[in-house]
């Protein structure tokens, strides 16, 4: 049986600190998160890093495709000085030093699975070999997530012991369809988009619904009472205020 907290980190702390860092996830635990949620990408030349854009642009001072930079390249940037002067100096991490600090913190975690066009088994493939190599075999596994049904497959296939999340922002029609072919353990929905008889059409699959990205209190106490088991927050204080870890 899946267990999440009500309140899960959206990239971190996404209003508090830059996204996708590791001051990001120290600012989620520091306001009590007790699990974050991140996106993994690749490196041109295979590195898995966090990032959710395809290009760097808006979340670095850089410019150029994630596919097109080697990690080297994406080393020398600074992902946190857009933010705010006070993380100037923050990295691009790589997955391995996500998990240790997740470790490190006794935190759970999603792992969203974004690949650039074209690499979506590939990203899938190397971004699970490197977390299974890191994260202790007797600790409750991430929830690997994705957009990307080829993704999903992937992970069905080389890590089927790991749940997955079946990430939907517009509900195609055969979304049952596809929850089943990938095996998804929960179906992760745009909070934007829904209402309590779509709620509860993904709760008849037996499946928890998680909503993102849910930053009003109001809205994550009545999603909550539709039976949502979770949601994702760029507010962790915020939320956990009102619905608690």
């Amino acid at each position: 049986m899946l267990s999440f907290p009500r309140t899960i980190g959206h990239r971190g702390a996404r209003a508090y600190a830059p996204e996708n860092t590791l001051a990001g996830i120290r600012v989620a635990a520091g306001q009590g998160a007790r699990w974050v949620e991140v996106d993994v990408k690749l490196s041109r030349d295979g590195v898995p890093v966090l990032m959710h854009d395809d290009h760097v642009d808006r979340t670095t001072d850089g410019r150029g495709a994630v596919a097109g930079l080697d990690f080297a390249d994406l080393r020398d940037l600074d992902a946190g000085v857009r933010f705010g002067p006070e993380f100037a100096g923050e990295r691009i991490p790589t997955l391995e030093e996500t998990l240790a600090l997740v470790l490190e913190l006794d935190l759970g975690i999603n792992l969203e699975i974004k690949p650039c066009p074209g690499r979506e088994v590939e990203t899938a493939r190397v971004a699970l070999d490197a977390a299974r190599a890191l994260w202790p075999a007797g600790r409750p596994a991430p929830l690997v997530s994705s957009f990307e049904v080829p993704s999903l497959e992937t992970a069905r296939d080389h890590m089927p012991d790991w749940p997955r999340g079946y990430l939907i922002d517009r509900r195609p029609r055969d979304w049952r369809d596809v929850a089943d072919r990938v095996e998804a353990a929960t179906i992760n929905v745009n909070a934007s988009r829904e209402n309590a008889r779509g709620i509860a059409e993904y709760l008849a699959t037996g499946r928890p619904v998680l909503a993102y990205t849910v930053n009003d209190p109001g809205r994550a106490k009545e999603l909550v009472g539709l039976g949502v088991a979770a949601v994702f927050t760029d507010r962790p204080r915020d939320i956990l205020a009102v619905l608690g870890g």
